[in-house]
């Protein structure tokens, strides 16, 4: 197994992000093992409140590589996935998930947020296997959620 770049990779959500400033969730997913950008997906609330970054990213990945082994892909988002989305993450079976903002720092800046954490939604599945990794690009990804109003 190769090793990820996770700043490399966090950076491409960030500029993902900039594709809606005003929602700046970004996120792609990655192959462990190659290092391959498999999909990648923006917010797109303004379409379908559903459809978060994430979503965004896991419906791109189905459209065109549904035969792949979703356990060895990690899914990098601009920040922590709320409670929809890391339940798709776990449905999908996506191996890990790597994030910069946290829910917690959201809401303290005013973003409305469900106040169930990731760590939460996976701790609660045990049916399902999914590592995070957390505060990658922190201060970054902090910066592209301060510069808007949630």
């Amino acid at each position: 197994m190769n090793n990820l770049d996770h700043e490399f990779f966090m950076r491409r959500a960030i500029e993902l992000a900039l594709n809606v400033p005003q929602v700046p969730f970004g996120a792609l997913i990655v192959n462990r093992d190659t290092n391959e950008i498999l999909a990648e997906g923006w917010n797109k609330t303004n379409i379908n409140p559903t459809w978060h970054g994430e979503i965004d990213a896991i419906n791109q990945l189905a459209l065109h590589h549904n035969a792949a082994d979703y356990s060895k892909l990690v899914l990098y988002t601009t920040a922590e996935p709320c409670p929809m989305c890391q339940a798709a993450i776990l449905w999908a079976g996506i191996g890990m998930v790597v994030f910069g903002t946290s829910i917690r720092f959201l809401q303290s800046n005013g973003w409305h947020q469900i106040d169930i954490l990731a760590d939460e939604v996976v701790r609660r599945s045990p049916h399902w296997h999914c590592d995070l990794i957390v505060g990658v690009l922190e201060k970054d990804c902090n910066a592209l959620f301060q510069s808007c109003n949630g």
